[in-house]
C-alpha cells in the first residue's frame, strides 16, 4: 500500500540532495520551542525562528545574497514571515507578487556519527529555492505542503571560509550560510489558480526547523487502524519507511510502544530487522476494547518507535485515534455507530497584520473560538494547512475535510497535473495519522467558467478519476470529496453542491427544498459553503426588505455560474445591505432547517474568519471576503453567537446589537429585540422594566422565539437579559441611543477623536445631513489619510482597520500611532467636503 516512491523524490540538480515529505517529529502541539530541542525525534530538532534577514527584490543568484550590501538593505525578521503581511488587502494597489529572499547563518552540530542534517519547511509560498552557501539544496513548488531538504553533503568542512554579509567581504562565519528564495509570481502551471478568490501569499510563513537524524532513521510512520464494528476490537498496524540515503545494511533494533490517553501501555514489542527499501509493516496487533475518538471524547493513543543502529538511537512519536465512520446512502453520517450532524465552518490561513504567517498563539486562539462556537467539523480551504491546526482538531474533537489546492483550475499541462498528484501524495502522507481527518478533498469549483485554459469536461473528469484512485490507493480508510463540479459529481465518494440560498441566488426560505432536490442526485451529499457577507458594525431595522426583489422558484444552487459576475437578475449579494442583521437572519434560518432534517449529513458555513482576496475590490472593506463570523483580527461579529446558540452546550446568551450604538425609528414605534441563546428561557428588561419571559423553540424564527416587540425611549436605552438553562443563569446587557429625527441627503463629514492611550489615537468619522442629523443608513466609501509623523494602522482587512472603507450606519473609525508628535488626520468621500482632526 505504501511505496517509498510515494514519499521520496530526488532533486534533478544533485543526486545526493533529497526532497522528503517531512521528518517524523511527532504530533505534539509543543513539538518545538524556538531554537530549543524537540520533545520528539530524540531531542535533535531545532526551530529556526530568530536571526533571519529579508530582502524584497530580485537578485542575480545566491552569490549576490552575500555580496549585496552596497545596493540592497536587508531587514531583520523573525519566522514565520509573510512578505504580504501589510499589502495583502491594500485597497489601492494589488499585493506584491515576486521574489522575497531570506538569509541566515545556521550553526551546525549534528550529534550523530555519520548523521544527516535536514532543513524541514512546514510550508512556504509559493515556490521555494534553498541554497547552502552558493550550492543549490533543492526547489519546491507549492505553498502548503511540508518539504525537507537533506543538506548534509552540501555542508562545508571546518576549514572552509564562508561568506558573510559584510559589505561583500568574506570571513570565517558563525554558522553555515543558508539562503531561501520564495516566489509568489503568477504561474499558470501551478496550483492553486491565480484566479482563485483568496490571496496566494509569499514568504516563509510557516515554521522552518533544523533536524538531525542518524544515518538510518524513520522517514514516515503510519498507524493504520481498522474497526469493523463500533463496539468491536480494533486492529492496529504500524507501517514505517526508512530514510537510509547511504544504503547502510547493519541490523536495526526497533521497539514499538503504544499508550492510551491516560499513559497506560496497551502494546509493547521488540524487533530486529534488516534495513528495508519500501514501506514495511513493522507490527500488527489488536486492542480488544479501544477508547474511541469522537468530538465529545477525542481519545488519542501515542505510538513511540525507538530505532537503534550502529550510529545512534532515534525515537519517533506519532499520535493516532480509533473511530468508526459511515456515510449512509442518501442519509446521515454516523460516527462510532451513532448519528452525528456535522456542524462545520471553513478556515483560511490568514490574519490581520500577519497574513499567512500566523503566530502559534493566534492559531491556538482561533481554533479554540471554533470549538467554543460548538463546531464539530471544519473544511480547510483550499489547501493543506499547518500541522498545528490539525493537532488542535485532533485534541479538540473537530472532524476535518482537507483538500489539495486544485481550485478553480481547468486541466493544465503535465507539470500542472503532476503537482496535483504530488500534493495529494504529500497531504495524505503527512497527515495520515490525524484521527480528525474524515475526508480527503480533491478539488474545488473546477467548473469555473473563466478558468485557464478552458473548461474541458472530459479532461476534468478523467483527471478527477485519476486523483480518486490515487487517494484510495494511498488511504483506503477515508472517503474523498469535492465541491461544485456538477458534471463530475458521481466520481468522489461524497459530493457538495453549491447552494447559496438567500445570497447568490434565491431566498433563504427556499433552502430546504434545494437540499432535498440535491439529496437525490448523489449517494452521499454534504453541504459546504453557505452564508452571507456582512460589514462589521453595519445593522438594519429592516434587513429582509431586499427579499421582495428576488426571483423565487428557480432553485438556490450555483451550478456552473460565476457568482462574482455583475448585472443580471436581483440577488441579495448585489442588492442587499450587507448588514450583520441580514446575515444573522440567514444563518438563523439555515440552522433551524438543518436541525430538523434527520437524513442530513451536515454542512460547513463559509467562512469562519474574513480573509483577503485579489478580487472584490468593490467590497465595503476592499479586497476582503467578508463572509466570516469573526473579522480578520478575530473580533467576533454578531453571527458568531447565532451559531453558538444552536451548537454549543455551555449556557450562553447574547442580545443582538453590541456593535449597534444608534437605532432609529418613530417615537413610540414598536421595535424588535432579538436574543440568541441556548437556554430554555430568557427574560428581557428594557430600561429596568421586564417586558416578559420567552421560551426557546428552535423552529420559531427568528431567534428561536427569543424576541420581543417593544418601544424604546428617545435617546439613551439600556437592555438586560437573564437566561436560564437548568440551574445555570447567564446574563447580557447593552446600551444604545434611539434616534427619532429623520435625516435627509448627506452633506457633511465630521471627524473627531474617539479615544486614546499612551501610543495611539482612534478617530471616528460621521456623516450628517444639512440639519445636523446623523445619516444612519449612509454607506458612502470614505478615505482616511494622515499628515505628520503619525501613522495609520491600516490594511488590516477589518471595518476599523482600513483607510478605505464603506461607512457602517453613517460612521467609520480608524486608529493611528502618534509617534510622539502632532498630526492631522483627514477623511474624504466623493462629492463631500473633506473633514480634518488635529491630533496633539
Amino acid at each position: 500500500m505504501f511505496s517509498r516512491r510515494q514519499f521520496l523524490k530526488t532533486s534533478a540538480t544533485a543526486a545526493a540532495v533529497s526532497l522528503l515529505p517531512r521528518p517524523v517529529l511527532g504530533a505534539s502541539i509543543a513539538t518545538l520551542a524556538d531554537n530549543s530541542a524537540s520533545s520528539a525525534g530524540v531531542g535533535h530538532a531545532h526551530r529556526l525562528a530568530a536571526g533571519w534577514e529579508y530582502l524584497q527584490a530580485s537578485l542575480g543568484g545566491p552569490w549576490e545574497v552575500w555580496h549585496s550590501e552596497e545596493v540592497a538593505t536587508w531587514q531583520p525578521v523573525a519566522m514565520p514571515h509573510c512578505f504580504n503581511a501589510y499589502d495583502g488587502c491594500d485597497p489601492e494597489t494589488p499585493f506584491y507578487h515576486g521574489n522575497g529572499w531570506y538569509r541566515m547563518h545556521v550553526p551546525i552540530a549534528n550529534p550523530y556519527p555519520k548523521g544527516r542534517t535536514l532543513l524541514h519547511f512546514e510550508g512556504a509560498g509559493q515556490a521555494t529555492t534553498v541554497y547552502v552557501g552558493e550550492k543549490l539544496a533543492g526547489k519546491h513548488t507549492g505553498g502548503y505542503d511540508e518539504f525537507v531538504f537533506d543538506i548534509t553533503d552540501l555542508l562545508p568542512s571546518q576549514t572552509e571560509v564562508q561568506p558573510t554579509a559584510s559589505k561583500g567581504k568574506t570571513k570565517k562565519a558563525d554558522g553555515v550560510p543558508i539562503a531561501v528564495l520564495c516566489d509568489n509570481s503568477r504561474d499558470l502551471d501551478r496550483m492553486p489558480s491565480d484566479l482563485s478568490d483568496f490571496s496566494l501569499y509569499g514568504g516563509m510563513y510557516r515554521h522552518v526547523n533544523l533536524v538531525y537524524v542518524p544515518a538510518v532513521s524513520l522517514e514516515t510512520v503510519h498507524v493504520r487502524t481498522k474497526l469493523p464494528s463500533p463496539k468491536g476490537s480494533a486492529e492496529v498496524t504500524v507501517i514505517g519507511s526508512l530514510y537510509n540515503p547511504m544504503g547502510a545494511s547493519d541490523p536495526l533494533e526497533i521497539t514499538v510502544e503504544i499508550a492510551n490517553a491516560a499513559g497506560a501501555s496497551v502494546h509493547r514489542s521488540h524487533h530486529t530487522l534488516q534495513p528495508w527499501k519500501e514501506a514495511k509493516e513493522i507490527v500488527s496487533f489488536t486492542i480488544p476494547a479501544p477508547q474511541l475518538w469522537s468530538p465529545a471524547a477525542p481519545h488519542r493513543y501515542e505510538c513511540s518507535i525507538t530505532l537503534k543502529g550502529p550510529n545512534g538511537e532515534y525515537v519517533a512519536q506519532e499520535k493516532f485515534g480509533i473511530r468508526h465512520t459511515e456515510f449512509v446512502d442518501h442519509g446521515p453520517f454516523k460516527l462510532n455507530g451513532e448519528r452525528l450532524l456535522l456542524r462545520g465552518t471553513h478556515r483560511h490561513e490568514d490574519h490581520a497584520g500577519y497574513a499567512a504567517a500566523m503566530p502559534d498563539e493566534l492559531i491556538d486562539q482561533e481554533m479554540q473560538l471554533i470549538k467554543d462556537m460548538g463546531a464539530n467539523f471544519i473544511r480547510l480551504a483550499h489547501y493543506q494547512q499547518s500541522r498545528r491546526v490539525l493537532e488542535h482538531c485532533d485534541r479538540l474533537g473537530i472532524l476535518v475535510w482537507e483538500e489539495i489546492p486544485w481550485c478553480r483550475g481547468g486541466i493544465g499541462n503535465d507539470v500542472f497535473k503532476e503537482m496535483g498528484r504530488r500534493t495529494l501524495r504529500n497531504m495524505v502522507t503527512q497527515h495520515y495519522n490525524h484521527p480528525s481527518i474524515l475526508l480527503w478533498g480533491l478539488g474545488n469549483e473546477n467548473d469555473w467558467p473563466t478558468e485557464y485554459p478552458e473548461i474541458n469536461q472530459k479532461a476534468i473528469r478523467e483527471y478527477l478519476q485519476e486523483l480518486q484512485l490515487l487517494a484510495h490507493d494511498l488511504d483506503p480508510s477515508r472517503m474523498t470529496t469535492i465541491r461544485r463540479c456538477d458534471f463530475a459529481r458521481d466520481i468522489p465518494d461524497v459530493y457538495s453542491p453549491s447552494i447559496w440560498a438567500g445570497w447568490y441566488r434565491g431566498t433563504y426560505p427556499e433552502y430546504q427544498k434545494t437540499l432535498e432536490t440535491e439529496r437525490e442526485r448523489v449517494k452521499h451529499m454534504f453541504h459546504a459553503e453557505w452564508g452571507a457577507d456582512s460589514h462589521a458594525g453595519r445593522h438594519s431595522e429592516n434587513p429582509d426588505r431586499v427579499l421582495s426583489k428576488i426571483a423565487t422558484g428557480k432553485g438556490t444552487d450555483e451550478r456552473g455560474l460565476d457568482y462574482l459576475s455583475t448585472g443580471g437578475q436581483a440577488r441579495v449579494s448585489k442588492d442587499g445591505d450587507w448588514s450583520e442583521t441580514y446575515a444573522c437572519n440567514l444563518f438563523d434560518w439555515h440552522l433551524k432547517v438543518q436541525e430538523t432534517l434527520l437524513w442530513f449529513t451536515g454542512s460547513a458555513q463559509w467562512v469562519f474568519k474574513d480573509f483577503t482576496t485579489p478580487l472584490r475590490v468593490e467590497n465595503p472593506v476592499p479586497r476582503v471576503n467578508q463572509k466570516g463570523l469573526i473579522e480578520r483580527d478575530m473580533t467576533r461579529k454578531e453571527a458568531y453567537f447565532v451559531f453558538q446558540s444552536y451548537w454549543s452546550e455551555a449556557p450562553m446568551v447574547r442580545i443582538y446589537g453590541h456593535s449597534w450604538p444608534v437605532r432609529w425609528g418613530e417615537a413610540g414605534e414598536q421595535k424588535m429585540v432579538k436574543v440568541y441563546s441556548n437556554c430554555e428561557t430568557a427574560e428581557l428588561f428594557v430600561n429596568g422594566k421586564s417586558v416578559g419571559v420567552r421560551h426557546r423553540d428552535s423552529q420559531d424564527f427568528p431567534a428561536a422565539g427569543l424576541r420581543w416587540i417593544t418601544p424604546f425611549a428617545s435617546g439613551k436605552n439600556h437592555l438586560r437579559v437573564v437566561a436560564t438553562k437548568g440551574k445555570a443563569t447567564v446574563t447580557d446587557e447593552i446600551d444604545f441611543l434611539y434616534q427619532v429625527d429623520r435625516w435627509g441627503a448627506p452633506t457633511e463629514l465630521r471627524l473627531t477623536e474617539k479615544r486614546r492611550d499612551a501610543e495611539t489615537v482612534t478617530v471616528e468619522a460621521k456623516l450628517y445631513d444639512a440639519k445636523g442629523v446623523l445619516c444612519l443608513d449612509a454607506r458612502n466609501q470614505v478615505h482616511f489619510s494622515v499628515a505628520g509623523v503619525g501613522k495609520l494602522i491600516d490594511n488590516r482587512g477589518t471595518a476599523r482597520g482600513s483607510r478605505v472603507v464603506q461607512l457602517y450606519n453613517g460612521r467609520a473609525e480608524i486608529t493611528l500611532t502618534r509617534n510622539g508628535a502632532s498630526s492631522v488626520v483627514a477623511v474624504a468621500s466623493a462629492e463631500l467636503p473633506t473633514a480634518f482632526c488635529n491630533i496633539a
